[in-house]
């Protein structure tokens, strides 16, 4: 397979590679194309380069396959809206929850995204304003 054939396969695998390997296969592959463009010999850089794509997609296929199977409260007012805010995480980037003060924000929230498919190519963060009430919710979450 040529540079250009390697360069397109690798373009069309990035959105099933870890969100930490993405950012580095993008520079990677910009640097490859002005290489290629210039008539540079890229050697086996592009070989290099799907197979990290080809590590990083088992490694996501890995935690897909382990993630626990979240459980909500039904005490919980938040648990209320679940569906629409499965459905909000889906579509949007970034939403905003706000709700009282002990309606399961911090604790059900991060489960929601997992529930969503986020957390497979990277990570879930949830930030609290005081140390003691992020030691608590990482006891309880």
């Amino acid at each position: 397979m040529d540079s250009r054939a390697i360069i397109r396969l690798a373009r069309a695998q990035l959105d099933s590679v870890m969100a930490t390997d993405a950012a580095w296969c993008r520079k990677r592959l910009a640097t490859l194309e002005r290489r290629l463009q210039r008539g540079q010999d890229p050697g086996d850089a592009p070989q290099k380069l799907l197979a990290r794509i080809e590590r990083s997609k088992e490694r996501a296929a890995r935690r897909a396959a382990g993630l626990p199977s979240p459980s909500y409260d039904p005490a919980l007012p938040i648990t209320a809206h679940r569906e629409e805010i499965l459905q909000a995480i889906e579509q949007h980037q970034l939403i905003v929850v706000a709700g009282e003060t002990g309606s399961g924000k911090t604790t059900q929230l991060p489960k929601l995204c997992l529930e969503a498919g986020r957390g497979v190519r990277g990570l879930i963060g949830c930030t609290q304003p005081r140390r003691i009430a992020a030691r608590a919710m990482a006891e309880r979450v």
